[in-house]
């Protein structure tokens, strides 16, 4: 039977939507407020879910500390208190949320000390959040 895990973190960082390609009219129209020059913050909450069997000798799917030490790692370390716009991942891509989420799934895919990266949901504010997911 297959099980599921999932756990929660929070950091702080900030970004601006801003595409070098767009003029700064269609900049302005496409991401408003968010194209703001001078960026803005936002306390993302990141949820993390791994999945698989509940392993005998533990009775867990993953190792909680393990998991955590991941995150915090290839996660929190780099992000918290940043500004995506000047990490290396965000060079040629708008740090928006949905590539801030695909990026942390990318990130922490292959570091999942036992079980399997389902999904991983970033909750920007109160009202958007996103999710990147295993198609398996």
């Amino acid at each position: 039977m297959r099980a599921y895990f999932g756990r929660r973190y929070m950091l702080s960082a900030s970004h601006r939507l801003h595409a070098d390609s767009l003029s700064p009219e269609d900049n302005l129209k496409t991401y408003g407020k968010c194209n703001n020059p001078h960026g803005h913050g936002h306390n993302y909450v990141v949820e993390v879910m791994v999945t698989g069997d509940v392993r005998p000798e533990t009775g867990m799917v993953v190792d909680m500390a393990k998991l955590d030490q991941a995150v915090r790692e290839l996660v929190l370390d780099r992000f918290d208190h940043a500004n995506l716009n000047l990490d290396e991942l965000f060079v040629n891509r708008v740090p928006t949320t949905e590539n801030l989420c695909k990026a942390l799934f990318a990130l922490l895919q292959h570091r999942i000390p036992t079980g399997r990266l389902q999904m991983v949901r970033v909750e920007e504010t109160e009202n958007n959040f996103f999710e990147c997911a295993d198609a398996n």
